[in-house]
């Protein structure tokens, strides 16, 4: 019985032996063949707070880690020095915006022409100014009150030093706008009305021409070299002068106004872009103390009337100095 025993514990013994075996086998196996569980066993323990560096990471002299040549730090701007526009806020780099530099203010140079001057030099002011319609009546020839009172207006219209006297800027501005004064301006001598011994150009003795001489400031109607009619004539100011050539009637218009000045221009007879040989009732109100932008103006309603019918489109408009 004792031995009976003792074969069953062997026996039991071995079993168990043989359990424990083929347990540790099948783990050993399981290990092999599981990555997962080969790395997990082959990663080194890290301590809590401490940052264990990678081979290609060795420790600057104060111990923290170098980044990797494929590594890049983080963002370490603090939200307080970024305003949600995403631009730097508080930045005393930034540059100013530039301020636009001051207008630099003019100063009047010494007067040419003053009150109290008297002369040739201040007709031909004076009729200067009556050209721009900034004087009107009689050329004195001398600089009284009147003459200031043009000059300052026409100073501050053009933003010079308003003063009522000349200096060189203004006497440049005036003449820039203006043409020489003839005798007869400068002395209020009014021109024959309707009629002229100036020779008429070589172009106008053939066919059928508007003849348009800036010397003698009259159109005259030529038909065959024949003068049928003359009218007195203005032209534009030196800013916008009546051009001078042969051209020829492009267009007619019997009561045109003006898109651009918005005025009137009766029977107008366009020979270049927008100027015309037509009507002015301010050539026959204030004559000759006013100027076009460019146009020839006529004072003689009647007759530009009449020569309106006789005119055609494509007959030769000469303008010129006789």
């Amino acid at each position: 019985m004792r031995a009976l025993r003792i074969v069953l514990l062997t026996m039991a013994a071995g079993v168990l032996l043989t359990a424990t075996a083929y347990g540790a086998g099948y783990a050993v196996t399981h290990l092999e063949h599981d990555p997962a569980a080969t790395s997990a066993q082959q990663r080194p323990t890290q301590t809590p707070g401490k940052v264990t560096p990678r081979d290609d990471q060795s420790p600057k002299e104060d111990g923290s880690p170098t980044l990797g040549a494929d590594e890049t730090p983080g963002d370490t701007t603090s939200p307080e020095s970024v305003d949600p526009s995403g631009s730097a806020s508080n930045d005393p780099t930034k540059p100013a915006k530039p301020t636009k530099p001051a207008k630099p203010e003019l100063t009047p140079g010494p007067a040419l022409y003053a009150s109290g001057d008297d002369g040739e030099e201040v007709r031909d002011l004076q009729a200067r100014l009556k050209q721009i319609a900034w004087l009107s009546g009689t050329i004195t020839g001398t600089y009284d009150a009147t003459t200031v009172t043009a000059v300052r207006g026409f100073q501050e219209k053009r933003e010079i030093p308003v003063t009522g006297e000349v200096d060189q800027r203004t006497l440049d501005r005036l003449h820039g706008m203006t043409h020489a004064p003839t005798h007869e301006e400068k002395h209020n001598i009014a021109p024959p009305s309707g009629t002229t011994q100036a020779a008429l150009g070589p172009r106008c003795t053939t066919g059928r021409a508007l003849c348009v001489d800036k010397s003698s400031r009259t159109v005259r109607w030529v038909v065959d070299g024949k003068v049928v009619t003359t009218f007195d004539v203005r032209f534009g100011a030196s800013s916008t002068p009546t051009r001078e050539g042969a051209f020829t009637v492009q267009s007619k218009s019997r009561d045109h106004v003006s898109s651009l000045y918005d005025s009137e221009m009766p029977f107008a007879m366009f020979f270049s872009g927008g100027q015309a040989v037509h009507y002015s009732s301010d050539f026959a109100a204030r004559g000759y103390s006013g100027a076009s932008h460019g146009c020839v103006n006529v004072r003689d309603y009647e007759g530009i009337k009449w020569l309106f019918d006789q005119v055609q489109v494509g007959d030769k408009v000469i303008v010129y100095w006789s």
